[in-house]
């Protein structure tokens, strides 16, 4: 107050000053206040060990039972503070494991998983193979009622189908009885017993304060033991020094033996083995080299074998798949609506794989071209990476990375919006007025320059939401239109280097 009768405050400031009644608080902050003394900025330094009642853990555990707990609130007598700020937060974050590992047990006890955790957000670098469920039938039980409840959700619509207004009672029914359809048909999908038996389930707190359950992981340790055929691969595999011991044994003993072998009939060697299965190896490449279509078979497989099977060293062609986790890049990448579509179309092919990775096969070569090529490119953009680090030099392929949005039209306004979360409200005020200037116009930018930055964002999220406006690295150029002559030419150099 006396700062502010010296005129070293504005009333805007002191009013952020009233966020609080912790005098000492007070003091601290504008001790530590630099050029920049707006409101916003006081706001935010005495609200920086709080959380706002609009935080996802505020929002799964609810205001109510914290308080409950015993929590306080601090709220701002001069601004809307969208419920206020939580000041314990340490007792928050004690309700939020609490009821996270509640809602874990719950599952576990509800499904029959081996284990299940509760974790804030998904341990992505866990080290576990994923199962997925497959198509089963229902049960006559359960076909009579889903049929049963259909019929009567049926018979509703039907009845009121001319009703402008559905009464109370009307419109719950309609909920329970497309709850209890999504439920039956639920069914349709299953884990293994097996999987079920051996796995488990992480519970998470999604960013919307809900929580969001994923199924179907296998630690290493529960997974089944490999035969001994297995055991030996591996064995030799993990002494390559012992395994070109014996091969030179079994050399040695072929060439002693030689004249033995024919009345013994004893199996071929190992060093004869892989002389013939070398030249195996070489017709089959030069086959395959003028067999395209097998060839798109081939590398689906290996592809496929190795994304959805763990531990199956099923495939023949040597290449390797390399997946980048895009969720450790952007927060909450996972719950966009293009992430989940991403999920859906991953879980999806999961579904159809066979179980028996031996069967993978036979189910790639008779998939129809359109599938056999859609699973091939499903594998393929997975092995997708486009992030730019800043402790990578990776310019060229950035620049391939850009040649492939061009190739695939990408347009990023159908998969990316800037909002306050996910672009306004991390750039300088600055940024914003581009945007708004590119996007909307010059004299929209200019009518909010004297904006405060939370108003400002706010503000350009929603002049922009109708517009189609990017930031630049998320854009796609157009394909540069190549002239006719310098094409032919290239064309003939390639066809004399074939040659």
């Amino acid at each position: 107050m006396q700062a502010y009768r010296d005129g070293d405050l504005a009333l805007e400031q002191l009013m952020a000053f009233a966020i609080t009644d912790d005098h000492a608080r007070q003091e601290g902050v504008h001790e530590r206040l630099s050029y920049n003394r707006d409101a916003s900025t006081i706001r935010r330094m005495l609200t920086e060990t709080h959380v706002a009642a609009t935080d996802r853990r505020a929002r799964f555990v609810g205001i109510e039972a914290y308080t409950e707990a015993g929590g306080s609130i601090l709220r701002d007598l001069f601004s809307e503070d969208r419920g206020g700020y939580l000041e314990d937060v340490a007792l928050l974050d004690l309700l939020v494991t609490a009821k996270l590992g509640r809602e874990a047990d719950a599952v576990r006890a509800a499904e029959g998983w081996k284990w299940t955790e509760a974790y804030l957000d998904f341990p992505h670098a866990h080290g576990m193979r994923r199962t997925y469920p497959h198509p089963v039938e229902l049960s006559v039980e359960d076909q009579a009622a889903l049929a049963t409840v259909q019929a009567e959700f049926d018979g509703l619509t039907e009845q009121h189908q001319t009703t402008d207004e559905l009464s109370d009672e009307v419109d719950a029914r309609f909920g329970e009885l497309e709850a209890e359809i999504e439920r039956l048909e639920a069914k349709r999908q299953a884990y293994d017993p097996e999987d079920v038996a051996r796995g488990g389930a992480f519970v998470i707190l999604n960013h919307d304060g809900a929580v969001r359950i994923e199924r179907g992981f296998i630690r290493p340790a529960d997974e089944k033991p490999h035969s001994e055929a297995d055991q030996a691969v591996e064995a030799a595999a993990a002494d390559p020094e012992g395994a070109d011991t014996l091969a030179a044994e079994d050399e040695s003993r072929e060439v002693e033996g030689a004249a033995d072998e024919e009345e013994d009939d004893r199996p071929l060697s190992d060093v004869l083995v892989r002389d013939l299965t070398a030249h195996r190896t070489l017709g089959l490449r030069l086959n395959l080299s003028e067999q395209p279509e097998v060839a798109i078979v081939a590398v689906t497989h290996a592809l496929a074998a190795q994304i959805f099977y763990f531990g199956a060293d099923a495939h023949v062609v040597g290449i390797q798949p390399i997946k980048t986790d895009l969720a450790g890049h952007a927060d909450g990448i996972e719950d966009t609506p293009t992430g989940k579509a991403w999920a859906d179309r991953h879980a999806n092919w999961a579904r159809q794989i066979p179980r028996d990775v031996t069967s993978l096969w036979a189910f790639v070569a008779e998939l129809d071209s359109d599938s056999r090529m859609a699973l091939f490119a499903h594998c393929v953009a997975l092995t997708v990476k486009a992030v730019k680090l800043p402790w990578e030099r990776r310019s060229r392929s950035l620049v391939t990375a850009d040649r492939l949005a061009e190739a695939v039209s990408l347009d990023m306004t159908g998969y990316w919006r800037p909002t306050v979360r996910s672009y306004l409200g991390r750039v300088t005020k600055a940024r914003i007025l581009e945007a708004v200037c590119e996007g909307v116009s010059g004299e929209a930018a200019e009518r909010m320059a004297d904006m405060k930055k939370v108003d400002m964002a706010e503000a350009a999220e929603q002049l922009l939401a109708a517009t189609d406006w990017l930031p630049a690295v998320l854009r796609t150029a157009k394909p540069q239109e190549q002239s006719d002559a310098p094409t032919a030419g290239r064309d003939d150099a390639y066809s004399e280097a074939a040659e």
